[in-house]
């Protein structure tokens, strides 16, 4: 797989019947390693390891309602109070990070209301702050630890 603008990160392995898998510590199973799910691991590894951001407050591909559709979430991280925080957005690397990419994010934060949006496709990361209270839209210059979400 590609290497990612991300640190070094371990993860388990193991091909069957001769495809990839990779362990999802989330989600305690093995996944077809896809390019978007090697995004989505290193993420998850990244928002544990370097914004500390708690297992148990991660949620991987979580269900919701855009406009009647419904719709996955790629991960979602939860403040200790159950309330969704930050909304992220996976693509495989080769995949741009487009307005039609933050327009899709823009649509599922309709229904769940998150102050902090992500995407990335593991070699661009855009963060961006929502000031609901004034319909602003703060480009940040690194995600934020978990203790500031």
């Amino acid at each position: 797989m590609q290497q990612l603008a991300f640190p070094q990160y371990t993860f388990k392995l193991q091909e069957k019947e001769g495809k990839k898998y990779i362990f999802d510590p989330i989600r305690k199973k093995y996944f077809v390693l896809t390019p978007e799910e090697w995004v989505r691991q290193h993420l998850i590894c990244y928002l544990m390891e370097e914004k500390k951001c708690p297992k148990g407050l991660i949620g991987i591909e979580k269900g919701l309602r855009v406009n009647a559709l419904f719709k996955r979430t790629d991960i979602v991280v939860f403040n200790r109070q159950g309330k969704a925080r930050l909304l992220v957005e996976c693509k495989a690397p080769n995949v741009p990070i487009t307005q039609a990419v933050f327009d899709q994010i823009a649509r599922y934060n309709l229904a769940l209301q998150v102050p902090y949006l992500l995407v990335s496709n593991g070699l661009h990361h855009y963060c961006c702050q929502i000031h609901f209270e004034t319909r602003n839209i703060e480009y940040l210059e690194e995600i934020p630890p978990f203790s500031e979400l």
